[in-house]
């Protein structure tokens, strides 16, 4: 629903929600960005995990590494394997359909007897990871009126940040013990709860059920929560925009279509330049930075807590003024900030200044990046497809995320032996300062509009002409 999302399906004001149906509403979109808590519990969990497997298993360096790296390269696959399904069952379906591969990847890790039974307990994590990262906001902007669509998107990314800092709270809770099995055997529990939560407490997406012919359902669904007027309202509005739709392809063969283009190239260039703008190289090579000030830290882990409580804090702003400020105004700020950073820390490198400035550089830039690139790439991309493309859209952005984010990860140390630490960090600084370029010239704000006004900005920044 785009007027409960970001599609040209239903825009009612949201004075016309009741505070029971706004009650519902959120609890909905709580529990579907559980699917966000999972992709950041099981990403941020195996950091600590791994530091006994190595020892249980004997684990060469590159059986680390790759117990470590299929999760990405499975998430890939699920990312672009779920918007087919999600269009054919239906997003509450699809979502269900991944809390249950969560709960058996989760099983076959925890049971894992050796590191080819690990490998496939973290593939099949990867496979529910890579879904649930492009399930989550397709289906959370099609729960969500415009006015507060915003912040129920920007929870998905709240949720992964909770994620990524419960995994290192659990990392350091078990720690002692050396249990890795139960590290990675706490995400069995909020898995469960997307299963049950699929099967008896979340709806359809009324966008899915009206493009799907089921009116009298998406009808019944928009009543629920707002008058049974605004519902009629909404799907004749809803019918009157898929009828000037430029092309009917659905599906992946709706991203070839003309109309679609920039959104593509949108959530596309947004999925590699929040990858490759180095956010995850500063978090990898922390720990080192943070020893090198002389701070008190032991461990890694504790390192890592740090690091989440910043991201979970800047994400907390992010929310709170990402439907007053809107999408672009914290994209722009964000961007301009990483690039600084950047810069920075790599010229404290090059020119040997205190480690101390260096950890003040690294904690800004994750602060920038919190409030805005992080977030707000999870929003746009359930805000600026049409419709039929949204799903395979949404898929599409996040699998290349999931790729850039390989490939960073894969190439940052080489790079930095060759070029320098320095050096390598001014390249990150670069891509963001394209990145800064390429949404002040491309990026439409999508703040309390509906999908024609979105649609309309979007086409005039590519010199295309909307449609009448």
């Amino acid at each position: 629903m785009q007027g409960f999302s970001t599609a040209t399906v239903y825009e009612g004001p949201l004075s016309e929600v009741p505070p029971d149906g706004l009650r519902k509403i959120w609890l909905w979109a709580v529990l579907i960005a559980v699917g966000g808590f999972l992709f950041g519990f099981d990403t941020g969990v195996i950091s600590g995990a791994l530091l006994y497997i190595k020892t249980d298993f004997g684990l060469n360096s590159f059986e680390q590494s790759s117990v470590v790296s299929v999760l990405v390269l499975g998430a890939m696959a699920g990312a672009m394997g779920s918007g087919r399904i999600a269009d054919r069952i239906g997003r509450r379906k699809i979502l269900g359909l991944e809390g249950l591969v969560f709960l058996v990847g989760t099983v076959i890790a925890v049971l894992s007897t050796g590191y080819a039974m690990l490998v496939l307990g973290r593939l099949v994590l990867g496979l529910a990871v890579g879904g649930a990262s492009a399930t989550v906001p397709v289906y959370l902007s099609e729960i969500s009126p415009k006015e507060i669509r915003g912040r129920t998107l920007t929870l998905n990314q709240l949720l992964i940040t909770i994620g990524i800092l419960v995994a290192y709270l659990t990392n350091l809770a078990f720690s002692g013990a050396g249990d890795w099995r139960a590290m990675i055997g706490v995400g069995a529990v909020p898995a469960a709860v997307i299963v049950v939560a699929s099967l008896w407490v979340l709806p359809e997406s009324a966008a899915w059920l009206a493009a799907r012919g089921e009116r009298d359902e998406a009808r019944r669904l928009v009543a629920s929560v707002t008058n049974e007027a605004t519902a009629d309202r909404l799907l004749d509005r809803y019918d009157r925009n898929r009828a000037r739709q430029d092309d009917d392809r659905t599906g992946w063969r709706s991203l070839l279509a003309a109309d679609v283009r920039p959104a593509l190239v949108v959530g596309l260039a947004l999925a590699a330049v929040q990858q490759f703008g180095g956010i995850n190289t500063i978090i990898y090579y922390a720990p080192t930075i943070i020893e090198e000030t002389g701070l008190t830290a032991s461990n890694s882990i504790v390192y890592s807590i740090a690091i989440g409580v910043i991201n979970l804090v800047m994400t907390l702003v992010a929310i709170r003024v990402i439907d007053r400020a809107g999408r672009r105004p914290l994209l722009l700020f964000s961007l301009g900030a990483m690039t600084v950073m950047m810069a920075l820390l790599g010229l404290s490198f090059v020119a040997g200044w205190s480690s101390g400035l260096s950890l003040v550089f690294m904690v800004l830039y994750i602060a920038g990046y919190a409030v805005g690139t992080g977030p707000v790439f999870w929003t746009l991309i359930g805000e600026i497809f049409p419709p039929r493309a949204r799903a395979a859209g949404s898929s599409a952005s996040t699998a290349v995320n999931w790729l850039a984010n390989f490939v960073v990860s894969l190439v940052f140390l080489p790079i930095a032996g060759v070029l320098g630490q320095g050096e390598t960090f001014w390249i990150f600084a670069v891509i963001a300062g394209l990145g800064w370029v390429f949404v002040s010239r491309f990026v439409p704000e999508t703040k309390e509009r509906d999908f024609t006004e979105v649609d309309a900005d979007l086409r005039s920044r590519f010199g295309e002409r909307a449609p009448a």
